[in-house]
């Protein structure tokens, strides 16, 4: 049987090891402390500036729902927003979303549309938009992208802000904070810790996306891979069928490792594993010589990587938050002043 093993670029040696050492108060965490005391001032003096109104907090004509998370690195905010989309579209409600596109090669306020390239809009608001098919736009300013968004869509009753818990410019309604299984991490701030700003924090709202909740108190969720893995041009392939023959597994996400894990806990055998920098942009990937098994990916990469291979196979994160999670926030949104259902 064939082992697993790394090829591919694996990202920066020295950023894995930040994100190790958060993990903990070691050495190299306790050597940045002092860096984030200044940090934490920065972050102190721009909120200052938002609450004396030199800094400018700005609303828009409908409830805004921001997700997202005080720790770095990728809490799993992505599915959070697309379950939170398809729980209001069930409702019947009309949703847009909002994002600043992280890690496009452009810098306008633009929609999200069927045909873009994920280059110039981002992947996870091209994923987004290709999952939930709600409106999406993507801005530098989250602010921009709203304005935008309700000018082309003025039936539009909610806005999503996929992430944005410290973008302050929007005025927002209810905020959604996401943490995975690290939790808050060593506790400290950026750059001795994972943490943007200080935890606990006031927040509406606090989902655990991971498969054990770091701390207690707020809500859970359900995560696995769905049965069948994508083809680009739609066919689906089950898990099953691939289970018991070598496989090359790639991810571009902010812990790649935890896609290969739970391919693995499927029954997969990973031949190779290729790990890539987060919203890696395979403008000039090719596959690794001596890779020619079967390339499975994770869903958000397949937007892009689909263009260099189009034989990959994607396979979706079903994501489902507890269902007092939905009903907490139907409560919330209920409660607002001014707030009209569908």
């Amino acid at each position: 049987m064939p082992s697993d093993s790394s090829s591919g670029n694996t990202g920066s040696p020295s950023a894995s090891r930040l994100q190790n050492a958060w993990l903990s108060r070691g050495p190299l965490a306790c050597l940045l402390w002092p860096l984030s005391l200044i940090y934490a001032a920065l972050f102190a003096v721009r909120g200052w500036l938002y609450r004396v109104g030199w800094l400018r907090t700005e609303r828009v004509r409908v409830p805004v729902i921001v997700v997202g998370n005080v720790i770095a690195g990728g809490a799993g905010k992505t599915p959070v927003v697309m379950a939170v989309v398809r729980h209001l579209q069930a409702r019947r409600m009309r949703v847009g979303v909002v994002s600043r596109g992280y890690g496009r090669r452009t810098d306008d306020c633009r929609e999200v549309l069927g045909d873009s390239d994920p280059q110039d809009v981002g992947d996870e608001p091209a994923l987004i938009h290709h999952a939930t098919r709600a409106p999406v736009f993507v801005a530098r300013q989250r602010i921009d992208a709203a304005r935008a968004l309700l000018e082309r869509h003025p039936a539009t009753q909610v806005i999503v802000s996929d992430d944005g818990l410290q973008h302050l410019a929007l005025a927002r309604d209810i905020e959604i904070c996401v943490f995975d299984d690290r939790g808050i991490g060593n506790g400290w701030r950026l750059p001795a810790g994972p943490l943007r700003e200080a935890w606990p924090r006031r927040c509406d709202l606090v989902l655990h996306s991971g498969a054990q909740p770091a701390f207690a108190g707020g809500y859970t969720a359900t995560r696995a891979l769905a049965h069948d893995a994508l083809g680009s041009d739609g066919k689906r392939v089950p898990l099953a069928a691939l289970a018991g023959q070598p496989v090359t597994a790639l991810a571009a996400i902010a812990r790649p490792e935890a896609f290969f894990d739970m391919l693995r806990a499927r029954g997969l055998t990973l031949a190779d594993t290729i790990a890539l920098p987060d919203h890696f942009d395979f403008e000039d990937w090719q596959r690794p010589a001596g890779t020619a098994h079967t390339l499975i990916c994770t869903e958000k990469d397949a937007i892009k990587l689909w263009r260099k291979a189009p034989d990959a196979l994607a396979v979706p994160l079903e994501f489902a938050p507890s269902a007092d999670f939905f009903a907490a926030l139907d409560a919330k949104l209920s409660s607002l002043d001014g707030y009209q259902a569908a």
